[in-house]
């Protein structure tokens, strides 16, 4: 055994250590040498992206906060309704008024049409401001993350 140890298993100790640890090495500088004359040889260079429109970063984060509503909510035109209504289209439309869907009477009387500052106070408490409504989970405390998902909502909307 002693002389296994000695002939196979250190060996691939050693090999093993030799892969070490050290991270990959750092970007490398690179030195173009051209010959007199010769056209200039244009570079890449690396940068990180950057985005600059503020509203495509609000629609990001909407849709991603949009995730939880999800599971009753769906925003694929012609998409059937789940557990809540399609809201593909929602965006200045009458509230209780997607055909298919048994909305409550509270909603289907509550005449609100879903402008965004609408949005944004029933998303907040639904049973706030439109007392009756069926739609009981989903509220939405953080005003930043609210105005992100009307941004997605309004987006896909849009298309």
């Amino acid at each position: 055994m002693l002389k296994f140890i000695r002939m196979v298993a250190l060996p691939s100790l050693f090999v093993l250590a030799a892969c070490g640890t050290d991270p990959a090495p750092g970007p490398v500088e690179q030195i173009i040498v051209r010959e007199p004359g010769a056209a200039p040889v244009e570079t890449a260079v690396a940068s990180a992206p950057t985005d600059s429109n503020p509203a495509s970063s609000l629609v990001a984060e909407g849709k991603a906060a949009f995730a939880n509503c999800s599971a009753c909510h769906s925003l694929e035109q012609d998409a059937p309704h789940g557990a809540g209504p399609n809201l593909f289209g929602i965006i200045d439309k009458a509230a209780g008024e997607a055909s298919g869907f048994a909305y409550s009477d509270a909603l289907k009387a509550s005449g609100v049409i879903w402008a965004e500052a609408e949005l944004d106070s029933f998303i907040a408490d639904p049973a706030a401001k439109i007392p009756g409504t069926t739609m009981v989970a989903g509220a939405i405390a953080e005003p930043a993350k609210r105005q992100a998902v009307i941004a997605y909502i309004a987006s896909v909307t849009a298309n």
